[in-house]
């Protein structure tokens, strides 16, 4: 069987892995089949032209991704690949990904992640966007 994950687990979660903590992560919504994390965009997490760097868009789709697999197969996941596809220059206040279940089966869950950024006056513009295929890693047993 796999643990069952809520919002305040899931959060726990998050809170364990450094980089997350690093980049100020936060899980803001959490519920059977989607995840949303988001953080605020900071000067030491952009690149040289002034927008967020693409290794930290990189993270944020695989970590809302596997949160997305998490929310229907449990804690105990991985992700097993993902693309991703930049659409435009990260820049804003806050960035945004939110991932959702595109398929869930027995031992892979894929996903779809949009990524967006939330300027000043709330305005959210898609720059990018990330499909993934998260592996079970404990089968729940019918």
């Amino acid at each position: 069987m796999h643990q069952t994950l809520d919002l305040e687990l899931a959060r726990k979660v998050l809170a364990a892995q450094p980089f997350s903590t690093l980049v100020g992560a936060r899980l803001t919504a959490f519920e059977e089949g989607g995840a949303t994390l988001e953080f605020d965009i900071r000067g030491d997490l952009l690149q040289q032209h002034g927008s967020v760097h693409g290794g930290v868009l990189g993270y944020a789709a695989d970590n809302a991704l596997s949160f997305a697999a998490g929310s229907v197969a449990g804690a105990a996941v991985t992700t097993a690949g993902f693309s991703i596809d930049f659409l435009r220059p990260a820049r804003g206040e806050l960035l945004r990904a939110r991932a959702a279940v595109v398929r869930s089966g027995r031992t892979r869950v894929v996903c779809r992640c949009d990524l967006s950024t939330v300027d000043a006056e709330g305005t959210e513009t898609l720059c990018a966007v990330a499909q993934g295929s998260i592996a079970v890693l404990e089968a729940s047993r019918a």
